[in-house]
């Protein structure tokens, strides 16, 4: 059988992709590690903002440098999507190119040997089969595609068209297959989840999903990506009550200052901005949000009010990003931008501030008895590592564990897990039960 090497850049949702097409192709080539056994080179690529771009440039050309002679190079996704005039002729080492319509076609495009191929559709998975990748319990579930916000800052609509949601039947049925294999902790992922079914006028489409979701017995869910405007204290009562929905709440706020947020175009007001999360922070839950610094028109005085803010609220988990300035976007637009090394210093600056916060958040966990996840043993093979039932996978981080009362341990089991140590930014903890 032929070798396949994939490569999948950028967020949860291209791996749904990515897992998808691996599916494609198993019948014709089994997975390979090694670059150099490999006869098919699949990329699926990431074009958010720059430093995703250039991960996705520096390895396809990287890939391209150390495959074997004659193995094929098919780079799809949404850099290829947003620059699908552009990279064929400047990246001639890649045999196809193909966007965000065809990963359930992958193997017809391989086989077409088109050096473009590129639908006029935005892929969304329906009942295709997946290979699942990284996990033998843990799966992400796509809601919808496509979002219909107007972020100042944010490409994404313009390669990944409008929401277009999954039907609630669709995604019960993927759940309970994905759990008849084995898998019992799912990841509810989209651009914007808190606006589920508002595609097909319904707009307490999570919540009715979630009813769907209790039914079902033996499983764990925690939803990523809600967007402020769609949420509503309801939504988040009903996840606080959920018999398998965590209190996990993953909102990027992007900004808290009044001014920015309108600049950003990002609708709502601070006022319920702040109640929303003081909502969330009930019933003992895990917060985590994403900004954004040095957006054209930012004030030292807007930067210092979302510092304060940050120090104040204490979310469990910050991304920081710098503002990336992307054509085709409201912002990249204004004349009003920051010089680099401000944005550079303020990014610094409020990395710190998350540094604490962090910090103060994995302090709660000391001494405390937590459900966990055994994810098996760490690179250097000197512990176990475990995540809290309630964290995401990769971006959460993760417990490590030096001593066990329970022999045979079992990778993706349940076990009770006391924290002993903080070792920096590190939680250390003993299996007990």
């Amino acid at each position: 059988m032929k070798k396949l090497y994939l490569a999948s850049l950028g967020c949860v949702k291209n791996l749904i992709d990515s897992e998808v097409m691996l599916a494609k192709l198993k019948n014709e080539y089994e997975l390979t590690q090694e670059l150099k056994e490999a006869d098919l080179i699949l990329i699926n690529t990431c074009g958010f903002i720059n430093p995703a771009k250039e991960e996705s440039i520096d390895t396809i050309l990287e890939l391209a440098n150390g495959k074997k002679e004659d193995a094929k190079i098919v780079v799809a996704g949404c850099l290829s999507e947003r620059y699908k005039d552009i990279l064929p002729d400047e990246i001639p080492e890649v045999d196809i190119w193909t966007g965000v319509g065809d990963f359930g076609d992958i193997d017809k495009v391989i086989k077409s040997g088109k050096k473009k191929y590129f639908s006029p559709r935005v892929y969304l998975i329906h009942n295709d089969e997946r290979v699942i990748t990284g996990s033998n319990y843990h799966a992400y579930i796509k809601l919808s595609e496509g979002c219909n916000q107007k972020c100042a800052f944010c490409a994404i609509p313009s390669f990944k068209g409008r929401l277009q949601s999954r039907s609630i039947e669709e995604i019960i049925d993927e759940i309970k297959r994905l759990k008849e294999k084995g898998y019992k902790d799912f990841s509810l992922a989209s651009q914007d989840s808190s606006s589920y079914l508002r595609d097909k006028g319904i707009k307490d489409g999570l919540e009715r999903l979630i009813d769907e979701i209790d039914k079902i017995d033996g499983i764990n869910v925690r939803i990523l990506y809600l967007y402020p405007a769609t949420t509503t204290k309801k939504l988040i009562r009903k996840i606080h009550s959920s018999k398998n929905v965590v209190n996990y709440f993953d909102i990027p706020i992007q900004h808290i200052s009044e001014k920015m947020l309108k600049i950003m175009k990002r609708p709502g007001s601070v006022k319920r901005l702040k109640e929303l999360l003081n909502e969330m922070k009930k019933e003992n839950s895990f917060v985590r949000t994403s900004v954004i610094v040095g957006h054209p028109g930012e004030s030292h005085k807007d930067f210092e009010e979302l510092q304060r803010f940050l120090e104040e609220f204490k979310f469990d988990r910050v991304n920081v990003f710098a503002y990336s300035d992307e054509e085709g976007t409201a912002a990249y637009k204004r004349k009003d931008k920051l010089p680099d090394a401000v944005i550079e210093a303020r990014v610094k600056e409020l990395e710190k501030t998350v540094k604490k916060t962090t910090q103060e958040s994995l302090k709660k966990y000391l001494d405390k008895e937590i459900e966990c996840y055994l994810d098996g043993l760490t690179e250097d093979g000197l512990f176990y590592s475990a995540r809290p039932k309630v964290w995401a996978p990769e971006v959460d981080g993760d417990i490590l564990i030096n001593e066990s009362e329970i022999e045979e341990l079992e990778v993706g089991k349940l076990y009770k897990v006391k924290v002993t140590e903080l070792a920096k930014d590190q939680l250390i903890g003993k299996i007990i039960d």
